[in-house]
């Protein structure tokens, strides 16, 4: 009986992984994107959304350590220099793959097959980091996380919240013009080529929270840092999970239309190869990537990985406003007219 509850648990949690892939698919969910539209239109939706599915995260261990059913979570770690070095590499390796390791999902999903060679650069990254920075022993945080040691009343009030924001947009609706059940209201939402950065990572944060706390942690990054230092465990469970996280993203693009088979060049597969090394070396640096930033370590108010994250943004922004300073001014008419010796026809 056990065993078949644990096959029973094990199965949800590959379809939560399958679910929070078509969610990264349908929000095209990515820091990347995240700072590019702070940068652009001056708006923090997308990285309030990442900030949100870590909410929802926490919120989630907090009820679970209520009901006496959390896990042992991952240990923090002291915030060093190494910390703002692996938060940097992280932000520099997703601004050359052109994706963080969310956004290699999403592209993935759409067809954009080059984003393979991400975690293959990845795991060489994380196989070459002691040779390139030597070798690195994060300090442990002797304490447990401040969340976890929160009053229960907090649990309580975050299901009261979780309820009234899951059901809003269901009863908004059957508010409107048009009648409409919760189940016609989630096909439709299914429906939708894109979601709201807001939508996809509450899915991702609660699909992530259960996956956690049923499975342990699974992330795709971290099984390539533990197979790339010598420390498998769970690997064929972790396979599985990650490829139905790839398979809920392409599911995403193709039933949204957005699949589109695109050619792998040579120049994009290295791209993609070298920014996942730099992402991987940041990664053990820190150590974390972004996803187990946003979705471990940030929901648990480890201060080295809100740190590492805000270093990983910098990084991005930096990087682009650097390539846009750079950009020839023949991209720029103003500019070009302005410039002696150069003409426009």
């Amino acid at each position: 009986m056990d065993i078949a509850i644990a096959d029973l648990a094990f199965l949800f949690c590959v379809f939560c992984a399958g679910v929070m892939g078509f969610a990264i698919q349908r929000g095209a969910t990515c820091t990347v994107a995240a700072v590019d539209e702070f940068l652009a239109k001056g708006t923090l939706r997308r990285l309030a959304s990442l900030i949100e599915a870590s909410g929802w995260v926490a919120g989630g261990l907090l009820v679970a350590q209520w009901l006496h059913v959390l896990p042992k979570m991952p240990s923090g770690y002291a915030l060093d220099a190494w910390t703002l070095v692996g938060g940097a590499l992280l932000g520099v390796g997703a601004l050359v793959n052109g994706a963080c390791v969310f956004g290699a999902i999403a592209r993935f999903g759409s067809g954009e097959w080059a984003y393979a060679a991400t975690p293959a650069g990845f795991y060489l990254g994380c196989l070459s980091v002691v040779t390139v920075f030597g070798s690195r022993s994060p300090t442990p945080l002797p304490d447990g996380s401040p969340v976890l040691r929160a009053p229960a009343a907090l649990a309580v009030l975050f299901v009261l919240f979780a309820l009234w924001r899951l059901s809003s947009p269901f009863w908004r609706s059957a508010r409107g013009a048009q009648k409409q059940t919760w189940a016609i209201g989630l096909r439709e939402a299914l429906a939708m080529r894109i979601w709201s950065p807001h939508a996809a990572t509450t899915v991702i944060g609660i699909t992530f929270f259960f996956t956690v706390v049923l499975l342990g942690a699974w992330a795709y990054t971290d099984l390539l840092a533990d197979l790339a230092r010598g420390l498998p465990k769970n690997v064929v469970a972790r396979c599985v999970m990650a490829l139905a996280l790839l398979a809920g993203a392409v599911w995403g693009g193709w039933t949204a239309g957005r699949f589109r088979s695109a050619s792998m060049t040579a120049r994009k597969v290295l791209t993609c190869a070298i920014g996942g090394a730099l992402m991987g070396w940041g990664t053990l640096l820190i150590p974390g990537s972004n996803d187990g930033l946003i979705l471990i370590g940030m929901p648990l108010l480890w201060t080295y990985a809100w740190v590492a994250f805000l270093c990983m943004c910098l990084a991005i922004a930096a990087g682009k406003l650097a390539i846009r300073r750079a950009a020839p001014a023949a991209n720029h008419p103003t500019e070009a007219r302005r410039a002696p010796g150069i003409r426009l026809e």
